[in-house]
């Protein structure tokens, strides 16, 4: 084990994860036997910084939203490791050994916004009881002390403080979402998962949320994973950015590196959708056939080399080692190795 885990470091990652697998078991039969796993996230490594924005992106089914479910283990974990430092001079606590007890205490630090702003809020609670349930249970606040503080929240989200005793069913799905903002920021967190925060959101409301989060991080240091799919947010908002395809990670890097220089086909073939309102921006669409294959039964060798122009012989074979191509910046291809191996 690395001397991270063991003593402290200024320098000391926010978070870590290592191996972080989670299969759901396949079940047939009268007696439900296990005939199969389906490997929703198999095996992802990646480092979340202070005050950074990390985003994962992919295609729909590639384990996105499941990984970061996971990592805050409102999923139980297959395998893996999600080491955790509040305090960077401390040693990293691993999230996934904390018992019941523990874990709750520290759920106040690690928070989600959740895509559906409708569905996560209860429909029979004003937002104000909503906002104020977590501050209550966690005992943030004396009961004297909520209603100013829950005021206080949903000034600094953009909604006025009289609407706390509306219900959810009365706002538009952007003001919904900001009181899922408010909900996640109410305990302080370090931590917040973004699942699709804003995907269900017209195109000028997304631009307000999402700067609305920008605003929140600069002011608190909040840590972001930013779980998406629409690439032109990701770019925007994003310190880094992680490349999922059938649960595994096949390219990482600054969101420079991804969005200037993708190296992995399938990462190539994600940036020539998307869509260029300048028609002399518009590059050589590469096309992707067939759909993604099933993580019940997950392709030999790299799982991408079904649907890649490019796949040889060895792709079929053999899963590629990710290869370092710079600072931060990694891809797991065979012809990524093939082309370094050349240069070199």
């Amino acid at each position: 084990m690395s001397d991270l885990v063991n003593s402290g470091n200024a320098n000391a990652p926010l978070l870590e994860v290592r191996g972080l697998k989670k299969y759901f078991p396949v079940r047939k039969g009268l007696f439900s036997r296990v005939v199969g796993q389906v490997k929703a996230v198999d095996g992802l490594d990646f480092t979340l910084g202070r005050g950074e924005t990390m985003s994962l992106v992919g295609e729909s089914g590639c384990g996105k939203t499941t990984a970061g479910r996971t990592l805050l283990r409102l999923l139980a974990p297959t395998a893996g490791q999600v080491l955790y430092s509040p305090n960077p001079e401390a040693a990293p606590t691993d999230i996934f050994k904390l018992p019941a007890a523990e874990m709750r205490a520290l759920r106040p630090d690690l928070q989600i916004i959740f895509q559906d702003p409708y569905a996560s809020l209860n429909p029979r609670m004003t937002v104000g009881n909503a906002i104020a349930e977590p501050l209550l249970v966690h005992k943030v606040v004396s009961a004297s002390e909520v209603e100013d503080r829950v005021a206080g929240l949903l000034e600094r989200v953009g909604l006025r403080p009289d609407v706390a005793n509306r219900f959810p069913h009365e706002f538009s799905g952007g003001q919904r979402q900001r009181v899922g903002i408010a909900r996640a920021l109410a305990l302080g967190p370090k931590l917040i998962i973004c699942d699709e925060a804003v995907s269900a959101l017209d195109v000028s409301i997304q631009a307000q949320v999402i700067n609305l989060l920008k605003d929140l991080q600069d002011e608190f240091g909040i840590s972001y994973i930013f779980i998406a799919h629409d690439l032109s947010v990701v770019r925007y908002i994003s310190d880094s950015v992680a490349v999922m395809y059938l649960g595994r990670i096949v390219e990482s890097g600054t969101a420079q590196q991804i969005f200037d220089d993708p190296q992995h086909p399938y990462t190539r073939a994600l940036l020539s959708a998307i869509p260029h309102a300048d028609p002399s921006k518009r590059g050589e669409r590469i096309p992707m056939t067939g759909e993604i294959p099933s993580p019940i039964h997950p392709p030999s060798g790299c799982h991408f080399h079904t649907r890649c122009a490019l796949a040889e012989d060895r792709c079929r074979s053999e899963w590629p080692a990710s290869v370092a191509l710079g600072a931060g910046h990694q891809a797991a291809c065979h012809l990524v190795q093939s082309a370094g191996t050349e240069e070199a």
